[in-house]
C-alpha cells in the first residue's frame, strides 16, 4: 500500500466505531452543467476551493503527448482579469496556499484560504475557466518549463524515467494508458497556440467539471457567490471519453531497464486489475494493506525483516500514478520493490509469489484482517479532519462515480471484506500468466562522445 493511499499513516492504531463517518453535504448543478458540492464545517476558519476537470493524461491524442500536464502549467499562466502571477499573489498575500496535479483520468486545482477569503478562489477559478490567456509567449514560456521539470524530474531522477515511460509502456498495450504523462519533448515542440485553444474549449467547460468546497462556509453565501462568479460561463459540447480497452494479458511479461542514476536495483510485478467499485476491487484494497500495509505486513515482516532480501516495498491499485480511491479501470495492481544487490529480481520475484501462494492457499486469520481494518479506518477517518482531503475525495467521487455520498459509505464496504473474499481474489488476479516484471538495474553510466 502505497502510504500516500489515505494521506497519512500513524504509527498508533486505534480501534474506532464502525459508523465514524458523516459529513454533511449538498449537492447541485447549474444550468451550464457545472456540479457543486458544498460540506460546511466550522470547527476551523478556513475552506478548500477544489476544482476538478474530467482531462487527464489519459485523454491525449498521439502526438500531444504530455498535453494535459503543459495545460496544468497554461493556467497558472493569467486570465483576463487576473494577469500573470496574480493567481498566487492574491492566494497567498490572504494567507492561502494552492496548487494543481495531472493524473491519469483527471486535472484538479485548488486553493486553501481563510474562510472569509471564499471570494477570492472562486473570483480567480472562475475568471481563468472563462477567460485563460493562451498565447504564444505563454505557451513558449510553459513548454521550456515542462522541458526543464522533465529534466528535473524525471530524465535526472533515479528510477523515475523507467517508472514514468518505460514501465507503463510494458505493462499496457494501449496508447492511452501505456504513454508518458509529461510528454517528450517532440510533441511538446510540436503544440501550437490553436491545439492549446482547442483543448482549452473541449475540456476546460463548466459541464466538464466539478466544483468542491469544504471548510467553514454559510452555505447560502457560497451559492450566492457560484452563480455570480461561474453561472454564466457557457457550456460546450461534452468530450467524448477516450478509448482505454486493453487487450487480455495472456502471457507473462518481463523486461530489464539499466538505470546509470540508479544505485540499488528494483523490480515492479503488476498484474491487471478489477473494475472499479466491483467486489474485487474492495478485496484487493484490503489484500493490499494485508501484505504491505506497514512494517506488520507480511511482505514487510518477510522479505524486508526476514530473508532481507528486500530493503522497501510500495504498492497500490493503479501505482505508480493511481491509489484506491482514484483508480479507474483498466488499470493494474502494482508492488515495487528495491532490493538488496546481493540477491536477483528472480529471488525477489519468487519470494513475492510465494507468499502470494499463502493467500491463495489459506485464508487470512481474523487477528491479521482486523489488523488491516484498524489500519485503513484509522487513516481514512483522521485524513477526513483536513477541509483539503474532503473536498478532494467529495470531488473525485462524483467525477469518477456520480456518487459523493461514497464518502461516508465506502468506508464500510472495505471493512466488510471477507478473508474468502481476498483469497479469491488473490487466486484471480495473481496469475502468472498476466504477470508483468520490470527489473531496473544499475548501469554505469554512458562516456560522453567529444
Amino acid at each position: 500500500m502505497k502510504l500516500s493511499l489515505l494521506p497519512l499513516l500513524l504509527s498508533t492504531l486505534l480501534p474506532l466505531p464502525a459508523a465514524e463517518v458523516n459529513i454533511a453535504f449538498e449537492k447541485y448543478k447549474l444550468p451550464n452543467g457545472l456540479r457543486v458540492i458544498l460540506a460546511p464545517d466550522a470547527s476551523v476558519p478556513v475552506v478548500t476551493v477544489y476544482l476538478v476537470y474530467g482531462v487527464g493524461s489519459r485523454s491525449e491524442e498521439k502526438g500531444r503527448s504530455g498535453f494535459a500536464h503543459l495545460f496544468e502549467h497554461m493556467m497558472f499562466q493569467g486570465s483576463a482579469n487576473a494577469p500573470k502571477g496574480m493567481h498566487f499573489q492574491m492566494v497567498e498575500s490572504n494567507g492561502g496556499n494552492l496548487n494543481g496535479s495531472t493524473h491519469p483520468d483527471y486535472t484538479d486545482y485548488y486553493e486553501t484560504l481563510p474562510a472569509n477569503k471564499l471570494a477570492v478562489a472562486l473570483w480567480l477559478e472562475a475568471d481563468r475557466m472563462r477567460s485563460l490567456a493562451i498565447t504564444k509567449d505563454n505557451l513558449d514560456n510553459q513548454k521550456e518549463a515542462v522541458k526543464q521539470e522533465r529534466r528535473l524530474s524525471v530524465d535526472n531522477q533515479p528510477y523515475a524515467k523507467a517508472i514514468v515511460e518505460d514501465f507503463p509502456a510494458l505493462a499496457f498495450e494501449n496508447w492511452s494508458n501505456s504513454h508518458s504523462s509529461i510528454g517528450s519533448f517532440e510533441d511538446l515542440n510540436a503544440a501550437t497556440v490553436d491545439d492549446v485553444s482547442k483543448f482549452f474549449a473541449t475540456h476546460y467547460a463548466p459541464n466538464n467539471a466539478v466544483l468542491a468546497i469544504a471548510g467553514d462556509i454559510k452555505v447560502p453565501e457560497a451559492k450566492k457567490l457560484i452563480s455570480e462568479y461561474f453561472g454564466n460561463l457557457k457550456a460546450q459540447p461534452q468530450p467524448k471519453p477516450p478509448d482505454l480497452a486493453e487487450p487480455e494479458q495472456t502471457k507473462p511479461r518481463a523486461q530489464v531497464f539499466r538505470d546509470p542514476l540508479a544505485r540499488v536495483p528494483a523490480v515492479i510485478i503488476s498484474y491487471p486489475g478489477p473494475a472499479r467499485r466491483s467486489p474485487d476491487y474492495y478485496a484487493l484494497a484490503m489484500l493490499d494493506i494485508v501484505i504491505t500495509g506497514g512494517e506488520s505486513s507480511r511482505l514487510y515482516q518477510a522479505m524486508v525483516k526476514g530473508t532481507q532480501s528486500v530493503l522497501g516495498v510500495e504498492a497500490n491499485l493503479g501505482w505508480p500514478y493511481q491509489q484506491a480511491f482514484d483508480y479507474k479501470d483498466p488499470g493494474i495492481y502494482a508492488v515495487n520493490f528495491t532490493y538488496n544487490p546481493a540477491v536477483d529480481a528472480k529471488k525477489v520475484t519468487a519470494e513475492f509469489e510465494a507468499e502470494m501462494e499463502k493467500l491463495k492457499q489459506t485464508l487470512v486469520d481474523a487477528k491479521e484482517l482486523e489488523r488491516a481494518r484498524n489500519t485503513l479506518r484509522s487513516v481514512r477517518v483522521r485524513s477526513l479532519q483536513s477541509s483539503m482531503s474532503r473536498a478532494n475525495l467529495l470531488a473525485l467521487y462524483e467525477l469518477l462515480d456520480g456518487r459523493p455520498e461514497l464518502i461516508n459509505t465506502e468506508l464500510a464496504e472495505f471493512l466488510k471484506v471477507t478473508p474468502e473474499q481476498i483469497r479469491a481474489a488473490a487466486r484471480k488476479y495473481f496469475v502468472p500468466a498476466k504477470q508483468t516484471v520490470f527489473d531496473i538495474v544499475p548501469a554505469p553510466k554512458k562516456e560522453e562522445k567529444k
